[in-house]
């Protein structure tokens, strides 16, 4: 049976970034909101709010977090291109997920945001240097540094995470 909780797995990264690793990470930004998009094709308001696990958010609230994660990641990056190792501003994300907005609002105003901040991610991305790539931000949560190449490469594993949630889901209750 499936990891509910990571279909996926966590995600790793290379103990050396390459030009490979990031082209696939950019491929699978650029296809996330399309995929998330398909994965919610046609779903009621009730199937919407059903958890994609026990104990966990509802695919509604999936979507609306992939939306306000990668908001955060896509400010993080501008950061540390702009500011030596910056130290970010962690959020709660479980707390997000309960605000109204998450909890009942309407998924397409996340799917459109979705899809233009990751072309602005991508856009981003395809001018940055090698320089660029390896400048970093602190997360004072985690104690440690990343840099922005291995950003790139959380949030695609994030997105594919999440939409790997819904299509679980889906497979497991037949819609």
């Amino acid at each position: 049976m499936k990891d509910l909780k990571y279909p996926i797995g966590l995600f790793h990264a290379p103990e050396k970034i390459e030009s490979v690793h990031l082209e696939s990470w950019l491929h699978e930004l650029s296809a996330a909101p399309s995929r998330l998009k398909a994965a919610v094709l046609d779903l009621s308001d009730s199937q919407l709010d059903t958890p994609y696990r026990e104990g966990g958010w509802s695919v509604r609230q999936v979507v609306h977090h992939v939306a306000d994660s990668h908001m955060n990641a896509y400010i993080r990056i501008k950061l540390g291109l702009t500011e030596e190792n910056p130290v970010i501003r962690p959020y709660e994300e479980k707390e997000w997920a309960e605000l109204a907005d998450s909890k009942h609002g309407e998924i397409d105003v996340s799917l459109v945001l979705l899809e233009s901040l990751h072309k602005r991610l991508v856009k981003l991305a395809a001018t940055l240097s090698e320089s660029d790539l390896n400048r970093t931000f602190f997360h004072p949560e985690n104690k440690t540094s990343a840099t922005l190449a291995e950003t790139y490469g959380v949030y695609a594993w994030h997105g594919n995470h999440h939409i790997a949630h819904i299509e679980s889901l889906r497979e497991r209750m037949g819609w």
